[in-house]
């Protein structure tokens, strides 16, 4: 697998904190990132060598404190190290702030998620879409969708055909199927509602709103140095295809720092402008409960006293793979404190990993340039939270 490098960076968000700290302060706070680091090298360090991943990233933040740990290779042919700098695939991770998108717009005023697709999509008038409203895209209960977009579509025209002839087997809002034809069909109504291309509204207007400088759609040439090689089961080299929805249900690029802000936008510990702000909280709002889960836009929650088994349901295959029945929450339910709030993700090279606790204040990105199980993800973000809570 190749050397495993390792090493932590520590910086503060905010600059509360006096610029000077008396010696106790700063030893506590020396050990503190000793005990976190340890815990993370204790985890990371086993996990990689069983499922071979070359390179990971871990972004921890407390309070909005970050603790940035990075591991082994970005590259097995270059041999770069992973680093701060480093760009990952987060899979459908990217979701998660695809939906950040649409609520932007929604607080812009152009588009509200009680809407029906077909309102934005006129060539969709008359179809299954004049009963599925952007709630039920954002929260996989618009019907029985693949996961996948079939292989026979090669282009928007042909998925157009496709969603007009498309009859749902239960309806709208009574069954939660997790596809990435429902999040690709939200991100084009998003960006048609901003007069512009999903890319491009995510790479000039949301990014830069959130202070992610360091995240794309499309990489650019100048950043193809820092981003990562992933590597498939078989352990070859291989990078996300440009195929049809890739940009809207799982396309983002990042570095772990880049993330860990937007976990820290949600978290409440990065403050904006009032559409941005709203947009952001918005994605925390509770429409459906599958079981166990509580499904916000995108966003998977639970009550914080579920722990560790309440978040490992979601990633079961009955959840991820199966229709489930769902049953609306009405009213929604506002964004919560006391809760866990959790997204995974992978492509056929990466696998990514976020939860946070708005009420603790604390959350975790996980980034690796090659699958792993989901649970495996869950377990040891949850481990690594549980060192934040010791004195």
């Amino acid at each position: 697998m190749g050397a495993l490098a390792s090493f932590a960076s520590l910086s503060a968000v905010h600059a509360a904190e006096p610029a000077l700290k008396s010696l106790p302060q700063q030893q506590g706070a020396q050990e503190k990132q000793a005990q976190l680091k340890a815990t993370v090298d204790q985890l990371i360090a086993p996990l990689m060598k069983q499922y071979g991943v070359p390179g990971m990233a871990v972004a921890i933040t407390d309070h909005g404190k970050h603790y940035v740990f990075n591991y082994g290779l970005a590259s097995r042919e270059t041999g770069q190290t992973v680093n701060n700098d480093t760009l990952f695939e987060i899979g459908s991770v990217s979701k998660t702030l695809a939906v950040t998108l649409t609520t932007y717009a929604q607080a812009q005023g152009k588009l509200a998620l009680t809407d029906s697709v077909s309102q934005h999509l006129p060539y969709l008038r008359g179809s299954s879409f004049d009963h599925v409203s952007l709630i039920n895209l954002a929260t996989h209960t618009a019907g029985n969708f693949p996961m996948q977009v079939p292989d026979a579509i090669k282009n928007e025209a042909q998925l157009m055909t496709y969603f007009k002839q498309w009859k749902p087997a239960d309806a709208a809002g009574t069954h939660r199927t997790y596809s990435n034809l429902g999040i690709g069909l939200l991100g084009i109504v998003t960006a048609n509602s901003l007069g512009t291309t999903f890319a491009q509204a995510m790479e000039q207007q949301l990014f830069p709103a959130l202070g992610m400088t360091h995240s794309y759609i499309n990489v650019p040439p100048a950043q193809m140095q820092h981003y990562a090689q992933g590597y498939n089961g078989r352990n070859q080299p291989v990078r996300v295809n440009p195929d049809v929805l890739a940009d809207e249900a799982y396309g983002v690029k990042t570095t772990a720092s880049d993330l860990l802000r937007f976990v820290d936008a949600n978290l409440g510990l990065v403050k904006f402008g009032a559409p941005l702000q709203e947009a952001v909280r918005a994605t925390q709002t509770a429409y459906f409960k599958v079981g166990a889960l509580t499904q916000d836009l995108v966003w998977e929650q639970f009550p914080a006293s579920s722990k560790l088994p309440g978040l490992l349901t979601s990633v079961d295959d009955k959840i991820v793979f199966e229709s489930n029945p769902a049953t609306s929450i009405t009213p929604p339910l506002p964004p919560q404190t006391d809760v866990l709030i959790h997204k995974t993700g992978s492509t056929g090279g990466f696998g990514a990993y976020v939860l946070y606790s708005p009420g603790k204040q604390t959350g975790i990105v996980i980034l690796a340039n090659r699958g792993y199980p989901g649970a495996e993800r869950v377990t040891v973000a949850y481990r690594i939270l549980e060192q934040l809570d010791k004195p």
